[in-house]
């Protein structure tokens, strides 16, 4: 059985926050870029939920942690 690959728009549905291209694009506009030194569950924008979704998926390698690294990557880039 295949393992199931999720995008970005999912993510950020599963994150309850705006799923669409644009609403993604103004996401990690306005909270990019993070310093080097924090990891993308601990940024201070994250509810307490969504940081424990980020964590566990990444520890647990889920099928979300290609999507969340994608994110993390872009996150900690300058734009």
């Amino acid at each position: 059985m295949e393992r199931p690959v999720h995008d970005m728009s999912n993510l950020f549905a599963q994150l309850g926050e705006p799923s669409d291209e644009a609403g993604i694009a103004r996401f990690i506009e306005r909270h990019s870029p993070l310093p080097g030194s924090v990891q993308l569950h601990d940024a201070a924008f994250w509810t307490a939920a969504q940081s424990r979704f980020l964590r566990e998926a990444i520890l647990e390698d889920a099928d979300w942690a290609e999507v969340i690294d994608a994110l993390n990557r872009e996150l900690h880039l300058r734009h």
